[in-house]
């Protein structure tokens, strides 16, 4: 939208989170809580988003790159103050001007978006958001007149005892006629307890100038939430995950147990899958139709297909195709494509390998940097061996081959079109197609030996 401008807080120490991280990078769902509300106002089509940064400035200038641009508050004196150092790129300019924290990363599109639209139909001057608190310690009150609009915005700091009582709070997001705002920002003053330059004073003067104020109250209280420290970042976490799996719910998942299912902001799942509890899905992963995830399953970044069933494993970074079924107890490690209706069964881990359609995998094996034909069953206990210390190699088994249990397939190697690897080989030279590989020492019987064993340990005794 060519008229709509944001601005973003960004600039303060965060010091109650203490930690090395800037407070708007740690993340809520698998998304820095700053990204939450940059993507939010992108999709609102904000033609101009300044983020006003300070302490740890880079940090926060290399994450968003070119989404955004930056000013610096060199001191933090305040909100109001903060904001003016965005005047540089946003005087002079029509329109309307909507400013935010960097800590709130609650506040749905939808919300922003009615809270823009019914500033601009209403003509005011400001239009503040607000929520009713049932604990409303620590926020600035917004004190209205016996005709229900608004008269100034206090803060906690500052209000007396009466104006402590007031429920309604200002959430610290604001819609400003753009130049209106850069007007009355030269009038702010710092004659209050804390010494700062605060943005609710430009009510006050906004009032005093004649000017129309309007509040919009969010329909969810919980969306004004800030975050500060670690207990209130659990508690957005929360939030957004109820958030996240509601809305999954809505749309024709089955979410057995929501309290227990954790999905990140980015993933994508079709209808009909069936979450299982203690199940994560995070990063960009994407899930099919008609899947069944878990119990206890971890995946990140994982493309998964209509049909397919994934219990008590971990993968990331992997593709699995239409029916392909997983675990209990695997570990698919990134670069790992599953093709239709391949199975990698118990206790079983696989890296960076391609597992062909119908090939299985059934437990207890590892098969790392290779390329697994058609039909291709790995016994018990069957690895490849892919690491001489230096470097790694590859193995491929060709489509229909046997590979019996325990057998080690030492790479650089192949395995030839419908042959079989005996049990307990180790194959070091390529398996021509259709041949049988034995690559174990002969058995020998040493008869009467275990007697002799037995009565040397019972003498010893």
């Amino acid at each position: 939208m060519k008229n709509l401008f944001a601005v973003v807080l960004a600039a303060g120490k965060g010091t109650r989170m203490k930690s090395s991280r800037h407070k708007v990078l740690h993340p809520v769902c698998g998304k820095p809580m700053i990204d939450h509300i940059v993507d939010n106002l992108q999709q609102l089509g904000v033609h101009e988003t300044v983020v006003i940064v300070g302490h740890d400035a880079e940090s926060i200038r290399d994450h968003l790159g070119d989404r955004v641009r930056f000013a610096l508050q060199d001191k933090q004196l305040g909100t109001a103050h903060a904001v003016m150092q965005a005047e540089p790129i946003l005087a002079g300019h029509d329109g309307v001007t909507l400013v935010l924290n960097g800590d709130h990363p609650l506040f749905t599109q939808e919300t922003l978006q009615r809270i823009t639209d019914n500033h601009m139909e209403s003509g005011a001057a400001a239009t503040i958001l607000t929520a009713v608190l049932p604990d409303p310690t620590g926020y600035g009150r917004v004190i209205r007149r016996p005709d229900r609009s608004v008269d100034r915005v206090v803060e906690h700091k500052d209000a007396t005892v009466e104006e402590r009582e007031v429920a309604e709070v200002n959430t610290g997001t604001f819609c400003f006629d753009n130049r209106k705002l850069w007007q009355a920002l030269t009038r702010v003053d710092n004659n209050n307890a804390q010494g700062e330059y605060y943005l609710p004073d430009l009510i006050s003067i906004l009032q005093q100038d004649g000017e129309t104020i309007r509040a919009e109250t969010v329909d969810d209280a919980a969306e004004a939430q800030g975050i500060n420290n670690r207990v209130q970042l659990a508690q957005a976490e929360k939030e957004m995950r109820r958030r996240i799996v509601k809305n999954h719910m809505m749309n024709g998942v089955t979410v057995v147990d929501p309290d227990n299912t954790y999905i990140d902001a980015g993933v994508t799942i079709g209808p009909d899958t069936v979450i299982q509890p203690g199940t994560y899905l995070r990063g960009n992963t994407q899930i099919g139709s008609d899947c069944t995830l878990g119990p206890c399953t971890d995946l990140t970044d994982v493309v998964v297909a209509d049909g397919t069933e994934i219990r008590y494993s971990v993968l990331v970074g992997s593709d699995l195709k239409e029916g392909a079924a997983i675990g209990p107890f695997s570990y698919i490690r990134p670069g790992s494509r599953l093709e239709e209706d391949s199975k990698v069964g118990a206790f079983a881990e696989v890296k960076n390998t391609r597992l062909g359609a119908g090939s299985k995998i059934p437990h207890l094996s590892y098969v790392g940097d290779a390329d697994i034909g058609e039909q291709v069953n790995f016994s018990c206990g069957a690895i490849t061996v892919n690491y001489d210390g230096k470097r790694k190699h590859r193995t491929v088994v060709e489509d229909g081959a046997f590979v019996g249990c325990n057998a080690n397939l030492v790479a650089p190697v192949t395995v030839g079109k419908g042959s079989y690897v005996a049990a307990g080989s180790t194959v070091t030279d390529d398996v021509p197609e259709e041949a049988l590989a034995i690559a174990r020492e002969r058995q020998t019987n040493k008869a009467e030996y275990a007697r002799k064993l037995k009565q040397k340990r019972e003498g010893r005794e």
